[in-house]
């Protein structure tokens, strides 16, 4: 196989059951799987992230379980980590396949974008500490246009993209580097579930996560050290969760509260593979319920020839 074997990428809302899918038709094609999560890559945050490695069974997955709770990973750190997975299942022999919902991530790959590493710049993060993240929004949209809210859905958030756009501004011949170059050889596969059953199933899985022990998860986090708001930093369970383990929000108010964020979530996710579809990717939307030989075989015949 060589740089130009397809690239298989399953995707969907969250509940949609994108990992089965994707065990499915990595045992069917020889196929190892790159996890397109931005929280599955944390040591300890099992059952809020669902990383469900029970479904895995003997297919290899990467880019789970790669840093410490408390970390805060980003898409420059991503790409490299996801190419470099990519080449090395390639090199194997295998087929590549990147699944999950983070559309960011999901993007950033099929588009072929590459980021040069943007060092910390403590003078900037001093002058900025003290501003609120309305101040900090302001600065960013004099700097760049502003596509969506994740740069600024926190200071530390707001801080870094003033960071790294500074440096694009200091560093001009850098920005040339962030040039994409779409991958020519990739299938995406979207999972397709109504908005009902995504809303039943999301449901279902809180409670069951629930009873599994999240709660606890996040309780032996906090006693191993790390700091509750380094937890709320990366939202849904882990915010709602540790809320309410530091007693700002009762049982009943967590539970309300992070059901509708969730829902809230699959939405924003749906919206996000909307815009990918105008920005000009094809999606193949094959039903949630699909049966499991039916979908690898519909899959199958959407892969191209390797060139």
């Amino acid at each position: 196989m060589t740089s130009e074997t397809p690239l298989i990428v399953i995707t969907g809302p969250t509940a949609s059951g994108k990992t089965r899918r994707a065990v499915d038709v990595a045992r069917a094609i020889g196929g190892e799987i790159i996890s397109a999560d931005s929280r599955q890559i944390y040591r300890g945050m099992d059952l809020g992230t669902g990383k469900d490695m029970e479904e895995y069974g003997e297919i290899p997955c990467h880019l789970i379980d790669i840093c410490p709770a408390g970390y805060r990973y980003n898409l420059y750190e991503f790409l490299r980590d996801e190419k470099r997975a990519r080449e090395e299942i390639i090199a194997r022999g295998r087929r590549p396949i990147l699944c999950g919902g983070t559309g960011l991530y999901v993007e950033a790959v099929v588009n072929g974008l590459s980021l040069p590493e943007v060092p910390s710049n403590p003078t900037l993060r001093e002058s900025l500490k003290d501003k609120s993240l309305g101040e900090l929004t302001e600065i960013l949209s004099q700097m760049k246009t502003l596509h969506n809210v994740t740069d600024v859905d926190s200071c530390q958030r707001a801080i870094r993209a003033i960071e790294i756009a500074t440096y694009y501004r200091e560093h001009p011949e850098k920005a040339t580097e962030t040039t994409p170059h779409p991958l020519r050889n990739v299938t995406i596969i979207g999972i397709d579930i109504d908005r009902d059953s995504r809303r039943r199933r999301i449901t279902q899985r809180l409670k069951q996560r629930l009873d599994e022990g999240m709660v606890d998860e996040i309780r032996n986090l906090i006693s191993s050290g790390i700091a509750p708001e380094d937890l709320i930093y990366y939202g849904l369970e882990y915010k709602f969760i540790t809320m309410f383990v530091t007693g700002a929000l009762s049982f009943d108010e967590m539970f309300s509260g992070l059901e509708t964020a969730i829902h809230q979530f699959a939405k924003r996710q749906m919206t996000w593979f909307r815009g990918m579809e105008r920005r000009g990717h094809k999606i193949h939307w094959l039903p949630y319920d699909m049966g499991r030989d039916e979908f690898v075989e519909e899959v199958r015949s959407l892969i191209p020839a390797e060139t």
